[in-house]
């Protein structure tokens, strides 16, 4: 991994972000710092800021694992795309499939209630999204222990769920629902861009940096050896920083000499 704001980081942005280009981002913990509790994760001025301005020059997605309606009221500008839950909505024809994931989900939440009642741990939140759900378990007596139980909890259900790890979240997707990977590779598509930038920071972006795209610049928060992605920004206190290089390429201004100024 490389870090973007490095010289040869530098120099890649300012060959390829043009305005045909297609910008995507993960939210929780790339354009939003991640909170102990998902309901108030909140998007900072800055950041809101800095991508109204590039969705004026480029085209801008959101790809994330919370839904479109759950985002949407987080969002002070329109971007071209959003695909929420994992890339379950949000995609040309998603509606064909949305109620029988529904369905399915309705059916493993009522299950997991039940089998929940007998862990007995008001620190694991069961978050229903409609087309996937979440077990949240940051909060739980013993998350280790909580990891495991719910693991074996999930091979229970039928049909067997799509399991993907977070940052103490377990999400479960329905058979035949796809990533992030495909939904990147959609919105590419769809886009006609011939370069894509795509920035994450958890394991389901690794979907997407797995991809080896000659035409995707893929961009970790935080720097993770295991990671596939190519480059990395040091944290998400540097997401504005990022936004403001793209930016500075995008208008002719200069911000490769101090690419950390005004990120705040």
């Amino acid at each position: 991994m490389t870090d973007i704001f490095s010289g040869d980081g530098l120099k890649l942005l300012q060959a390829c972000v043009k305005p045909d280009m297609l910008c995507l981002f993960d939210f929780d913990g790339t354009l939003a710092p991640l909170v102990d509790e998902p309901t108030q994760a909140l998007l900072p001025h800055s950041v809101q800021h800095s991508l109204n301005r590039l969705q004026k020059l480029v085209k801008v997605g959101i790809v994330t694992g919370r839904s479109q309606s759950d985002l949407l009221s987080r969002l002070e500008f329109n971007p071209h795309y959003l695909v929420g839950n994992h890339g379950l909505e949000g995609l040309p024809g998603w509606e064909l499939r949305a109620a029988e994931f529904m369905t399915i989900c309705a059916a493993w939440r009522d299950h997991l209630a039940r089998l929940l009642e007998a862990i007995d741990d008001d620190g694991i939140q069961l978050e229903d999204k409609r087309y996937s759900l979440s077990l949240h378990y940051r909060h739980a007596r013993h998350p280790s222990q909580a990891m495991q139980e719910l693991r074996c909890l999930f091979a229970q259900l039928t049909p067997p769920p799509r399991i993907i790890a977070g940052k103490f979240v377990w999400s479960l997707l329905p058979p035949g629902a796809g990533d992030k990977g495909l939904a990147v590779e959609h919105l590419i598509e769809l886009a006609q861009a011939p370069r894509t930038l795509y920035v994450g920071d958890d394991v389901t972006d690794e979907d997407v940096f797995a991809l080896r795209r000659d035409d995707l610049i893929s961009v970790r928060v935080g720097f993770d050896a295991h990671s596939a992605a190519k480059f990395f920004i040091p944290d998400k206190q540097t997401i504005v920083a990022l936004l403001n290089q793209l930016l500075a390429c995008l208008t002719g201004s200069d911000r490769s000499s101090d690419p950390y100024r005004k990120a705040g």
